[in-house]
């Protein structure tokens, strides 16, 4: 099974650039623990904190179309379906899966997935 790091995507609407040309493809890459954590020393951010998320998308989208360098004032400009679309992509692809672990019941012998919790005791 291959790691996948980077995932493409096609906005609903699509980026607008300022000479009109319209942009639907791209690629967003896994983030890493520094891309979750530098954003927060940003002086916008810690005045607005909804705006971890324009930062945040605009250090892991490789690209919109043509256009490979991606800024805060690129997702900005992104319409809410958009903005909502890339917003579901980055949780889907860096969601954390629940720990599992496979069981037999002693009793019917059935199998079953059962979470794990390793913060609950007994």
């Amino acid at each position: 099974m291959e790691f996948r790091t980077e995932y493409e995507f096609e906005l609903p609407k699509g980026y607008l650039d300022n000479q009109g040309v319209l942009h639907k493809k791209g690629r967003m890459r896994l983030a890493t623990a520094a891309d979750e954590i530098l954003p927060l020393r940003d002086p916008e951010v810690q005045r607005n904190p909804g705006y971890l998320t324009i930062i945040l998308l605009s250090r892991v989208i490789l690209n919109i179309g043509s256009i490979s360098f991606i800024t805060p004032q690129v997702i900005e400009k992104l319409f809410t379906a958009d903005l909502q679309y890339l917003q579901n992509m980055y949780q889907e692809i860096n969601g954390v899966e629940e720990p599992t672990m496979v069981v037999t019941c002693p009793e019917c012998g059935k199998i079953h997935k059962v979470p794990l919790n390793f913060t609950q005791e007994g």
